[in-house]
Formats: structure tokens, C-alpha cells, sequence
């Protein structure tokens, strides 16, 4: 079994601006655990084997994948460091999986088919779960299938063609899904063929996903097209590409001058033509290529010219050095096809194309229905895409896209994963400040550690630009009376308040309109307090936020009342006595890092002091620090009332804990967290911590402990609700990542809108829960790693040559139950067009808090291993087949280096975006499973919410009925879980022909719920279709016409039980409750309320779902040709799937 390699650590350059560190070429590892790994469950066959023992590498047994060897959840790596070394590893070489066959690349029905005729060893699953290996063929003259050895006799051990009416992908069979080895194959490298009568199913397992393309794509071409399948591609194979290969070849002839065609074109030339099409190409690599054609026509051409009398022809080898720089017609092409064919996209191609060579309008309007979330695709608006994306003047004028538009289509913006809604701001920005988290940046005038790294303007322009909203200004006693800025009792040089402060005007509202908050750490003397003040006012002038505080008002003012305002925090002067200066405590985090930085200064007095030993100092230091915080006691110190009145919003106050915050503090009041407390309180106190970040905002900074300006995971806050997680801008890494992606949802403007259940009044929410969240639905996350493209060498690398062996992780980051990782397998010696063809599948439970990484790393590293990654927001994915382009360590987007997938989202909550969630998926259980209320205790409070069990079974009842049945049609359609009900009714129109031709199933839409009507005498298996269609419509109606009603009566108890909210203290107190025991009354109330808000917004979201379910059969039915003749039937517009024109 392929193992991942130990201690995996993302290395690469320093970030722009710093120093690297002397030694090494980046930075230190972020480990993760090694672990097995699936091989696809795929078996190696004779071919595929060769080329492994060629390669030294062994392929272990398909049936030595079981579920002990799936993988487990691996901790999240932490932040990037910069001590530029490397932890020493074991190093375990996977396996490699070649992809291919051959050297040749499919791209054609012929190619598939001359292969099945050679045959090729698959594993064919019985329903007894036994698996037998065997040798599939195709017989000489393309009219059966056959297999060897058998029991049975030849002539019966075989298949005729004729008699196949589906080849069905995946495990999507009964025989597939009730065997024991179900989780132990390959969803892609599964395959079945019905047959027969009584539509058996013959169900197979190839060695690899390509295989398993080869003979689905094949076996649907002899299915269409008989034993003439070849003769009909050989008249019309690749018609398109090579038209339009000719008409590109003799174009460049002319524009080069050439009047002989047949000589060529130049070397040079012909390279730059492949890399207009696939310009992430290397020109050497492709001139290579040409000059290997090249040398293989002289040794079949025996050119090495002889006189006869022993003596070279100068004359005539001179003449043929000079064709060797020229390329020929034949010789363009056949490297063209070389570097811009990629299999994976033509096997997709086809499988939309009716068994064509491109796609037509239909087709491709088919596919961006089905595979691309898309709606109202009128035939024109196909045409203008295929006209915009197809390069063959034959294909524009015919509406026809061949396999180079599909292939330019798929690689367009239009593909992009990431979904171009969260471009710009999207989320409602009219909510308090406290409900958004806030992009936070910490010592942001530092570009470089915290001790001796350099201090630059630089810091706060580039915060600023990537859409930072709070920014971090330490100000101290200057020279010549002006106050400076930097990090106290440390070697970093200072910079100026007042150059400063120009910046941070100047470039405040570049990226985003919302108010910044700047946070200031006073260390100034009253006299250059005075002097920051007068630079405040006059240099932020309007910008600065002067108006009153908000007393008496429960909650801060919006991002958007605030817009073009600076906000400052830091200490003020309580009420006292009137007078020009008070007294006050200072900043918790300065006045930590002072005494931690005066401790490291001890005996490094003098400038000359070695920095080597100022660094050992502060780590001894940091090893011997109190763990907790709270012991650092701040000093006082003298505080200008002028400047104290600049801060309003966001006055900084001392934490001492929830029960006193929640007495006490203003909303206008912030608390700072150190790090270790933070996320103490988080594992200790979860829902108070949730429950306080409702009303407060709360700033968490990093531990002074991380000199070297690491950062701490943002999620382990953000799940709690801390709206400011302060972030080290400069250091590069996974958490930078996270952090900078986070930000990217909400059109990059610094504000993200919390998860309503961090934003409730009454809502219970956990944030270390490993398990479901209360009124949350879970959701599947479907996930294809296909292929990779153009992938680079690591930077960091210190291996010759450009040869990687790349492998990719997914990962998901979120709340602990959603964080996991799955990984591929390794593709050796392949960066231009690694095929993986591995698909993973997750249970998502917080959907709203989740981020999905994918990271390429090189399983044959020195040095460095890192090639790319790329971080999305679960709620930024676009459905489908799309295309990740993939960023350096530092963030910039590596030139033409991506990842192509496929992602599919089933919608088990509702909401959120449905024409991107799909449908629901049941899962097999002996019972149903009802939520169950709490008591609190207190006896009036539980006789209401008594009252709500009977409509809370009823609620799930519907949804669930609903959402089985739905379930159960797709598995009779023969499709997997994570398909539409589009891809369903599309799929069942491959099976529903009768002897004649004719449809033995069509729709009849003229009622509201389109009905399956049979048109004549049906087989078993499609009665059980209809039969189901039937009871989905059944529990669909009930949906409709029930929900309004429960959901009217949940909502009513909901409102009963909230009247008691403000007095269940009181009423706790008389039913005699004390201490934790009204804690946990509190608590169950919270947990009551939210189930019944949760379950009514379940109910409200299943009806969404039946009408999406009902327009989605209507339309599949109109593209897929499946409703009777009628007048006036129109395709329903859905109001939740986007359109072409959108």
C-alpha cells in the first residue's frame, strides 16, 4: 500500500523584502503525520506493471485495500517558520499508478477501441462479494465481448454487442452497492454493463480510471455506431483539428515567407505555434521533441547519403541539414498532439457528445445544465460560447466545439473554481461591527521577526492593499519630540508617527471602503502624547471617527454606517475628576512584550551586542516564561485626556472573565486576548466565549513567545467567534493562507459576515464540538482531483532537471469535527499532465466555517517539496468541472500551473446556494433518528417546548421521506449520490428505448409535478423507476402542501418559549436551581431554541429543494428529448440556479 512520506513540510522563498536565512532556502517544515494511503483500489495490469518494474517500483495487490487502510484525519500543519531548517525525515517512496497504456495519448473512439481489441486483465464483482479476475476482449470482428479463463463454454463465456443497452460508470449497481468490497474500489475506476432482457448487469473494476474511460467510451461508440464504428471515425476522425491544424501550418508558412509548403516551416516557428495553444510548455522540451521526430526519420530514411565510393555527398547532406531546421506538416502535428491533447478532457468530451467528436449545442447545453449549475442555456447562447472558444472556422460556422474548445473553455475564467460572485461584496454589511470577523494584521510596521527584523512603511501599504481593517501602531518617546513607532526594548529600527500615519491615509480605502481600526499601543510621555495627538487629527483629519460613544445601546454600529472612517483603540480615562490627563493601566500585549524583551536585553547592553546571543537569550527566556498570561501585571501610566477622547468605538478594557463582561462591559469596549488564553478559553469555555463575541469584539494577539513571527491557526478563534485575529502579514504558510483566502469571500473588503449561529441572541453552539451542530444539517462534499497541469519544480529544490513526482493533498479546515486531509497517489516523473483521477468524499457540518486547500507536493524532493496550493471558502465553490490555478508559498499564482477537478455539493441543510448544493443524499439507518429537546428544570419553560415534539417529527418525517426517495430514484437511474435530479433524468433517457427506437418512459408536463407516463409494456427495472418517480412526487406534494403549516407552528412555540428569556434566571431561582445547575438551564433553553429555529429553516429550505427538484426534472426532460408532443410547454426558470447570462 502507498505510504505519504513522514514530516511533509511546505518550503519556499522568503517573502519579498526579507532576507533568507543564512543556510537554508526558505523555512522550517510544517509536519504532518505520515499515513497509508488508498491506491484507488485499482489493480495493475501486465502493461501497467512493466512500466513499474521499469521504473523500480512495486504495485501491491487490489485486494489488499480494505477499510483498515483508509485514511485517518491528520492534525493541521502549523504555521511557517523561518529558521531555515528542516526536520530530518524517513523518506518511504510511493508507489507510482502510470495512467497510460502507452506512450500514445487517447484522444479518439479509435484509439479506445484498437485497444480493447488487444484486451486487458479487469476484476468482474459477483453479489456473493467475491471478485475474479479475468482477461476482457473484444472479439476480431467488434460484435462481442468476451472474457477468458471461464468456466462456462467459449461460445457462452461472451456478450453480444447488440444485446448491451447501458455501460453505467461508477458503483452505481445493486451488486456494486450491496457487496462486501464496496468501499474498497474505486468510484472511478468502477464500470458496468447492462444486457440483456432482464438487465443484468455485468459489474467490472479496471487496473486504473483511464482503463475504465477507455472501455466505457468505447463500448458506447459499438453500441451506436455496430461494427462499423471504425470505418465511420476513420472518415471523420479529428476532422475539426486537423482542418484547423492545416489552415494554422499553412498560415505561418506564408507569414514566414515560405513558398514550398512541403519544405516546412521553421524549427522555431513551429515551436512558438504550440506554445500559443499550451503556453505553459517549455520551448526546449517541445523542440526536443521535434529534433526526436527528426532523428527517427533519419534512421528510418537511411539518410546518411553515400556516393558509392565510400565518400559523403556534401552537397546532398548539407541540403538535408538544412531541412533538420525546418518542420514538416505531418511532424507539426503529430507533436501538437503530443503536448495539446489531454485524455482526461476527451473522455469528458464524449461522454456529453452522443458518441461524437465534438459537442454540438445541444450537447453542450446538456453539460452546462447538468455539470455546471447553469440554467435557461438557450441554444444561441451555446452558439456564442462555442463561436468565442472554438479556434476551427468550420466547427464556428457548424456550432460545433471540438476537443481544443472544450479543452480552451474548461482553462477560460468562466471555469475557475473560485465563483466570481465573491469578486465584489456580497454579504449583508448592515449588521453590528461585532458580527463580522475583521482582517486583523499584528506589529504591522515589522517585515521580519519581532526581535532584530527591519521596520518599513512597506508593512502598512501592503496590509493595507490586501484589504486589512486593523492595523497595529506602537508608539514611543522619539527623538527631537517626535514619537516613533516600533517594538519596544527591541533591535528593530523605529520609523517616524507622522510617515506612518501619511500611509495609513493615504492608502486606508484602496482595497476596501469599511472602517479601519487602528489599534495604538501608547508608551509615549505625556509631552509626545501631545504631539501624536495634533498628528491624529491633523494628518487622518475627517477620516477620523469622532462621534459619541454608544451608551445605553446594546450593539456597535455597522461596517456600512461606518464607511471611510478610522477607528482608533487603546485605553481611555474613566469617569472621574475634570483635568487635561488621567491615569490608566497599559495595553496588556505591550506591556507583555516589554517585560519579556527587557528580560532577553539583560547583558546586551551596548550596540555591539552579538544578535546571535540576544536570540538564544529570548528563546531561553521564552522556555521559562509563566504560561499563563494573566501574571504579567501591567503598569500605569499617564494618559492625555485629548488623545483619550479620539477613542471612542473601541476602547480597550482588561478581561477578567465572562460572568463579569457580561455584567459590566460596554459594547463600545474591546478585550485583547494573548494567544495561550484565547485558546484556553476556547477548549475550556466554548459557549461562553461564542456567547460573549455576540455583543463584544475581542482582539486576539499573537503570544510575544513567537519571535520569529509565526502565526497561530486563525480557525481555532474564528470558530469561537473572535472577530480580530491579528496575523503576521509577513510570514508566509498555511495560516497566511487560510487567513488571506478567508478575506477573499466577501469581495477581499476585510469583513465576512459570522455564521448566524454565532450571531443569534439565543442560539446554542459549540465550538469544539466533534460532532453534528444543533440545526445544522450535515452536507457531502464531493471532490475529483483529475488531473494537474504545468506544475513546477519546487523553488526551493536542489534536484537537477525539471522532473517532479507530484501528489496531491485535500484538505479541509473548519471546525474539529469537518478537519481532515485526504491525499493521491503519486504520478512519477510527470509535472506537464499528471492524471490522478481520485475522488474523496467529506461530511461537512459547519458549512459556513469551512475552507477546502489543495496542496501539490513532490514525493522526490531535495530540499524542498512544495510546488503549489490554492485556498477556497467552501461557499466560493462553483459546481463542476473546474480549474484551480495554483499559488506559490508567498501567494502569487504560479504561471499556467493548475489543478482540474470536479465538485459536487449535496444540499443536506438547505440554504446557502442551491444551485450548487444539489440534492440530498439518504443514509442507511434502521431508525430514524428525531432531535430531542432538553429539559431546563424549570416546569413552565418545558411545557412549552413539550408542545413542540409532535410538529418536530412531523417536520423531519417530510424532509426525510422526501429526501429518501429522491435517494432511492437516483440509485434506480443508476447514478451516484452526489448527481441532480437533472443528471438523473438525463442519465434514464440512455435506457428508456424500446426495440424500435421508440421511448418506453416520457413526461407529461403539463401538470405542476411532471408525470412519467410508460408508452407501452415496461421491463421490471423500469417499473421500480416508475413506481419510485411516483412516491418521490408523492412526498414532494407533501412538502408543499404540509410545510407551511409546521413550519407556522414551530416558529409559534419558539416565540411562546422566548418570552420566559429575560426571567429564567428568576424562574430558576424559584424552582430552587443554584449554580451550574441554572447554568445548564440557561444552556438548555439556548439549545431548545436553537433546534426549533434550526428545524424551521430545515423545513422552510426542504420546500426550496422540492421546486428546485421539480424545475430540474422539467428542464432535463425538455433537453434530454423526454416529453410527449405538446403546445406551450416551456423551460421553468429557476430562481436559484444561475443562468448563461448571469
Amino acid at each position: 500500500m502507498a505510504e505519504s512520506g513522514d514530516n511533509k513540510s511546505s518550503v519556499g522563498p522568503p517573502v519579498a523584502g526579507r532576507k533568507a536565512a543564512s543556510g537554508g532556502a526558505g523555512a522550517s517544515p510544517e509536519t504532518r503525520r505520515g499515513e497509508p494511503v488508498s491506491n484507488g483500489s485499482c489493480g495493475v495490469s501486465d502493461t501497467v506493471r512493466r512500466v513499474q518494474n521499469e521504473s523500480g517500483c512495486e504495485s501491491p495487490t487490489w485486494e489488499s485495500a480494505g477499510s483498515d487502510a483508509a485514511p485517518k484525519a491528520i492534525p493541521r500543519r502549523s504555521s511557517l517558520i523561518k529558521d531555515g531548517s528542516r526536520a530530518g525525515r524517513v523518506r518511504k517512496k510511493t508507489v507510482s499508478f502510470s495512467s497510460s497504456l502507452s506512450e500514445k495519448k487517447i484522444s479518439s473512439a479509435a484509439d479506445c477501441i484498437h485497444s480493447m481489441v488487444e484486451g486487458i486483465e479487469l476484476k468482474k464483482v459477483r453479489t456473493n462479494s467475491r471478485v475474479y479476475q479475468r482477461y476482457y476482449l473484444l472479439d476480431a470482428g467488434l460484435q462481442a465481448l468476451c472474457w477468458e479463463p471461464s468456466k462456462k463454454e467459449s461460445d457462452k463465456a461472451r456478450i453480444s454487442l447488440a444485446s448491451i443497452r447501458e455501460v453505467r460508470t461508477g458503483r452505481n449497481t445493486e451488486t456494486f452497492r450491496t457487496s462486501g468490497v464496496y468501499e474498497q474500489i474505486s468510484e472511478d475506476c468502477a464500470f458496468s454493463i447492462i444486457y440483456g432482457e432482464m438487465y443484468e448487469s455485468l459489474d467490472l473494476v479496471a487496473n486504473s480510471a483511464e482503463v475504465a474511460n477507455i472501455w466505457v467510451t468505447g463500448l458506447r461508440y459499438l453500441m451506436q455506431y455496430g461494427k462499423h464504428a471504425l470505418d465511420m471515425l476513420a472518415s471523420s476522425q479529428d476532422s475539426l483539428r486537423l482542418g484547423w491544424l492545416e489552415q494554422m501550418f499553412l498560415s505561418a508558412a506564408d507569414s514566414d515567407g515560405q513558398e514550398d509548403v512541403e519544405e516546412g516551416i521553421r524549427l522555431q516557428l513551429a515551436v512558438k505555434l504550440v506554445q500559443s495553444v499550451n503556453p505553459g510548455v517549455g520551448a526546449r522540451k517541445v523542440e526536443h521533441r521535434f529534433k526526436e521526430l527528426q532523428r527517427v526519420r533519419e534512421k528510418m530514411c537511411g539518410l546518411t547519403l553515400d556516393n558509392g565510393s565510400g565518400v559523403k555527398d556534401h552537397v546532398e547532406s548539407k541540403r538535408f541539414i538544412g531541412r533538420n531546421e525546418r518542420v514538416t506538416r505531418q511532424q507539426f502535428i503529430e507533436v501538437f498532439h503530443d503536448f495539446c491533447t489531454r485524455p482526461e478532457i476527451y473522455f469528458l468530451l464524449v461522454q456529453f457528445s452522443s458518441n461524437k467528436e465534438f459537442l454540438d449545442t445541444k450537447d453542450l447545453m446538456r453539460f452546462l445544465e447538468a455539470e455546471q449549475g447553469m440554467t435557461q442555456v438557450s441554444e444561441e447562447a451555446s452558439l456564442k460560447l462555442i463561436q468565442s472558444q472554438e479556434p476551427s472556422e468550420e466547427g464556428q460556422q457548424e456550432g460545433y466545439l471540438s476537443l481544443d474548445g472544450f479543452t480552451s473553455y474548461l482553462t477560460s475564467a468562466e471555469c475557475h473554481l473560485f465563483d466570481k460572485e465573491h469578486h465584489g461584496v456580497c454579504q449583508d454589511m448592515s449588521q453590528p461591527l461585532s458580527h463580522y470577523y475583521i482582517s486583523s494584521s499584528h506589529n504591522t510596521y515589522l517585515i521580519e521577526d519581532q526581535v532584530r527584523g527591519p521596520s518599513d512603511i512597506s508593512g502598512y501599504i501592503r496590509a493595507l492593499k490586501m484589504g486589512c481593517r486593523c492595523v497595529e501602531v506602537d508608539v514611543w518617546d522619539g527623538p527631537d519630540g517626535e514619537p516613533v513607532v516600533c517594538t519596544g526594548y527591541s533591535l528593530s529600527p523605529p520609523l517616524a508617527l507622522r510617515c506612518v500615519l501619511e500611509a495609513i491615509g493615504k492608502f486606508a480605502f484602496v482595497a476596501s471602503q469599511y472602517p479601519l481600526i487602528i489599534c495604538l499601543e501608547n508608551h509615549c510621555s505625556l509631552q509626545q502624547q501631545k504631539v501624536m495627538c495634533q498628528h491624529l487629527v491633523r494628518i487622518l483629519g475627517e477620516k477620523l471617527y469622532n462621534g459619541p460613544p454608544c451608551e445605553g445601546e446594546s450593539y456597535l454600529p455597522s461596517p456600512h454606517a461606518l464607511r471611510h472612517r478610522i477607528l482608533l483603540k487603546g485605553k481611555t480615562l474613566g469617569p472621574g475628576p475634570d483635568g487635561d490627563e488621567g491615569e490608566v493601566s497599559e495595553e496588556d500585549e505591550g506591556a507583555e512584550m516589554g517585560q519579556r524583551l527587557k528580560a532577553v536585553n539583560i547583558g546586551v547592553a551596548t550596540p555591539e551586542a552579538n544578535e546571535k546571543d540576544m536570540v538564544q537569550k529570548s528563546g531561553s527566556f521564552t522556555a521559562a516564561a509563566p504560561s499563563d498570561p494573566l501574571h504579567v501585571l501591567p503598569k500605569r501610566f499617564q494618559l492625555l485626556k485629548e488623545l483619550s477622547d479620539l477613542v471612542t468605538l473601541c476602547r480597550s478594557v482588561r478581561f477578567i472573565d465572562f460572568p463579569t463582561s457580561s455584567k459590566s462591559q460596554n459594547p463600545c469596549e474591546l478585550c485583547s486576548f494573548h494567544e495561550s488564553l484565547a485558546v484556553r478559553l476556547a477548549g475550556e469555555r466554548p459557549g461562553d466565549f461564542v456567547n460573549h463575541n455576540k455583543h463584544f469584539l475581542s482582539r486576539v494577539y499573537p503570544s510575544p513567545a513567537r519571535m520569529d513571527s509565526s502565526n497561530m491557526n486563525p480557525q481555532d478563534l474564528w470558530k469561537c467567534g473572535c472577530q480580530i485575529v491579528s496575523m503576521n502579514f509577513q510570514t508566509a504558510g498555511l495560516m497566511m493562507d487560510l487567513n488571506t483566502a478567508w478575506f477573499r469571500q466577501n469581495g477581499n473588503c476585510g469583513y465576512v459576515l459570522r455564521p448566524a449561529i454565532m450571531r443569534q441572541e439565543v442560539s446554542y453552539f459549540s465550538a469544539d464540538t466533534r460532532d453534528t451542530v444543533p440545526g445544522v444539517s450535515p452536507q457531502l462534499l464531493h471532490v475529483k482531483v483529475i488531473s494537474g497541469q504545468n506544475l513546477p519544480k519546487p523553488r526551493g529544490s536542489g534536484t537537477k532537471g525539471d522532473v517532479v513526482d507530484p501528489y496531491v493533498y485535500v484538505e479541509i479546515h473548519g471546525i474539529p469535527a469537518d478537519c481532515t486531509e485526504r491525499r493521491t497517489r503519486t504520478v512519477t516523473h510527470n509535472g506537464d499532465n499528471p492524471v490522478f483521477d481520485e475522488s474523496f468524499e467529506f461530511q461537512i457540518n459547519l458549512p459556513e466555517l469551512v475552507m477546502v486547500r489543495f496542496v501539490v507536493l513532490d514525493d522526490d524532493f531535495i530540499g524542498d517539496e512544495f510546488i503549489g496550493q490554492y485556498t477556497i471558502p467552501l461557499e466560493c465553490l462553483q459546481p463542476g468541472y473546474r480549474h484551480v490555478p495554483l499559488q506559490s508559498l508567498t501567494g502569487e499564482e504560479l504561471p499556467h500551473a493548475k489543478l482540474f477537478v470536479h465538485v459536487a455539493l449535496t444540499n443536506r441543510r438547505g440554504g446557502g446556494k442551491p444551485h450548487k448544493r444539489g440534492l440530498s443524499v439518504r443514509k442507511a439507518r434502521k431508525g430514524r433518528d428525531y432531535t430531542a429537546l432538553r429539559d431546563s428544570g424549570v416546569r413552565a419553560v418545558d411545557e412549552v417546548f413539550k408542545m413542540a415534539a409532535p410538529p418536530l417529527r412531523e417536520a423531519t418525517d417530510l424532509r426525510e421521506n422526501m429526501q429518501n426517495s429522491v435517494a432511492v430514484f437516483k440509485e434506480l437511474c443508476g447514478v451516484s449520490a452526489v448527481a441532480n435530479l437533472m443528471q438523473c433524468v438525463l442519465a434514464l433517457g440512455s435506457r428508456v428505448s424500446g426495440p424500435d427506437g421508440a421511448p418506453l418512459l416520457l413526461f407529461n408536463l403539463h401538470d405542476h409535478y411532471p408525470a412519467l407516463e410508460p408508452q407501452g409494456p415496461l421491463p421490471d427495472v423500469l417499473r421500480r423507476v416508475v413506481s419510485n418517480y411516483e412516491m418521490m412526487v408523492q412526498a414532494s406534494r407533501a412538502v408543499m402542501e404540509l410545510s407551511d403549516g409546521i413550519h407556522d407552528r414551530i416558529l409559534q412555540i419558539q416565540t411562546r418559549a422566548m418570552e420566559f428569556h429575560e426571567k429564567l434566571p428568576s424562574l430558576a431561582a424559584k424552582e430552587g436551581l443554584r449554580g451550574r445547575k441554572v447554568s445548564r438551564a440557561l444552556e438548555s433553553f439556548s439549545w431548545n431554541i436553537t433546534i426549533l429555529k434550526g428545524q424551521a429553516d430545515l423545513l422552510k429550505h426542504a420546500k426550496a429543494e422540492v421546486q428546485e427538484n421539480t424545475k430540474q426534472v422539467h428542464d432535463a426532460a425538455l433537453t434530454g428529448n423526454l416529453t410527449k408532443a405538446s403546445v406551450g410547454v416551456k423551460r421553468v426558470r429557476s430562481q436559484t440556479r444561475r443562468t448563461q447570462e448571469d
